[in-house]
């Protein structure tokens, strides 16, 4: 299986002027009502699950950006005890809260929302679990997943399970809560999913940081990274990507590739006129994102690598955006200005090569390739 590393900009980049309204919605799910915000749309829906102890607000700094490039429906929702979610009243003890409980109230909720049938998955850290289990239930509803840093199914063995029971006190973890019963249940959570695999034929995405837990002792987080590796390496249809320099929470520390990741898996579900609309929307509005982005140390070099790469497969309407970028966050760069130039001639736009290899010159007088190539231009 493949792995990337990601340090560079991709091509789905979005706007910011667009405001998406989502529309809180409480559900009755059986005596009780549970949380869901939805941003309306067309198209297959993409569910977004949150990790332990997170309420659907985690999700609120990417959702715009997704729905401006896709156009689909976006939903996001509190579990059971959580946020604004209440828990059932019905239910006395804490194993009757387990996962599985989860499961069934996510499906009664997509079911009276409409949403019960084609679906894609994003997930984080534990919501990768209730990934896990809805999808082994249906599996011909779920079109495609993204993990983010996803609990690995493996990962707690008994003998880690009881390490974390010397250190979990479920006293200081105020009852009633959807966090209370979440850890209550947590060891036998991760005992009845060992094991588990996702189904063969569902499209994976598994994103997990370099960083992911830097507090883990070094035993812990060097298991927990060769697990998300294995991932990967041992399942066809799972692609695996680094986050460099991220930490665990990467749609926090590097938005940017976590709504590319999550447009492509959607683009991948529509057929090819689709995903043409697709990616012309996202590449009319690269640059804007691109600077904001800024902050999160792309680098000349990177999207300088990535320009050629487009050019290599002769895909120059994403060669020349890319590497237009590069000359807005780089204006200094004589390299930036070069490439383009060359991007610029193979597109056939010679007026506009001609004055990025002029101002290459001008930034770096010993550019002698841009002379050998405004000489060609001029003679010819």
């Amino acid at each position: 299986m493949k792995n990337f590393y990601f340090k560079f900009l991709m091509i789905f980049l979005l706007p910011l002027s667009f405001s998406a309204q989502g529309q809180d919605t409480l559900v009755d799910v059986g005596g009780y009502k549970m949380h869901f915000n939805i941003i309306k749309g067309e198209g297959t829906p993409i569910l977004f699950e949150a990790g332990g102890g997170n309420d659907a607000s985690v999700w609120n700094g990417i959702l715009e950006k997704i729905h401006t490039v896709t156009g689909t429906t976006l939903i996001t929702y509190d579990r059971s005890g959580i946020g604004t979610s209440e828990l059932n009243p019905k239910l006395k003890n804490d194993a009757d809260f387990g996962i599985e409980n989860g499961i069934k109230e996510l499906e009664i909720g997509l079911f009276k929302l409409g949403y019960d049938k084609d679906i894609i998955l994003v997930s984080h850290s534990y919501g990768g679990l209730y990934n896990l289990l809805y999808t082994r239930k249906h599996p011909e509803k779920v079109k495609s997943i993204v993990l983010i840093d996803a609990t690995p199914i493996d990962f707690w063995n008994d003998e880690l399970l009881t390490m974390r029971d010397m250190n979990v006190d479920l006293s200081t973890i105020p009852k009633g809560t959807g966090d209370y019963y979440a850890n209550a249940n947590y060891n036998e959570t991760m005992r009845s999913i060992r094991g588990m695999q996702f189904p063969e034929s569902t499209p994976i995405t598994s994103v997990f940081p370099e960083n992911s837990f830097p507090y883990f002792p070094e035993v812990l987080s060097t298991r927990w990274k060769k697990l998300q590796d294995e991932l990967g390496e041992k399942n066809k249809n799972v692609t695996s990507i680094i986050a460099k320099g991220s930490g665990h929470a990467i749609f926090e520390d590097n938005p940017a590739l976590i709504i590319n990741i999550i447009v492509k898996a959607y683009s991948e579900t529509l057929d090819n006129d689709q995903q043409n609309t697709i990616l012309k929307k996202a590449l009319d509005n690269a640059i804007t994102l691109a600077i904001e982005d800024r902050v999160n140390n792309r680098s000349e070099h990177d999207l300088n690598t990535l320009g050629y790469s487009y050019m290599q497969t002769e895909e120059l309407d994403k060669a020349l955006e890319v590497f237009k970028v590069a000359t807005i966050l780089f204006p200094e760069s004589a390299n930036a200005y070069d490439s383009y130039g060359e991007a610029l001639l193979a597109a056939d736009k010679k007026a506009e090569a001609i004055e990025m290899y002029k101002k290459s010159i001008e930034l770096n007088p010993e550019n002698e390739h841009a002379k050998e190539v405004l000489l060609e231009l001029k003679q010819g």
